[in-house]
């Protein structure tokens, strides 16, 4: 086995809040700030998604 072998390495595949990063690659750094960007357009488009039935419900509900 040589001590370049990349066999023995783990891969993580999903970030987690304040892991240490220090090992990753530039590569394995960028993968993870294109996954982290991905993750909060999907929140926002939630927050967005839940703010409209929100908007619809207590407009439906108004008292006049």
């Amino acid at each position: 086995m040589s001590i370049f072998d990349e066999e023995g390495r783990k891969i993580i595949r999903n970030h987690e809040i304040g892991q240490d990063i220090s090992m990753l690659s530039v590569e394995e750094l960028n993968a993870r700030i294109v996954q982290l960007r991905q993750e909060i357009e999907r929140i926002e488009r939630e927050l967005a998604a839940k703010g409209s039935t929100k908007a619809a419900a207590e407009a439906l509900f108004q008292r006049k």
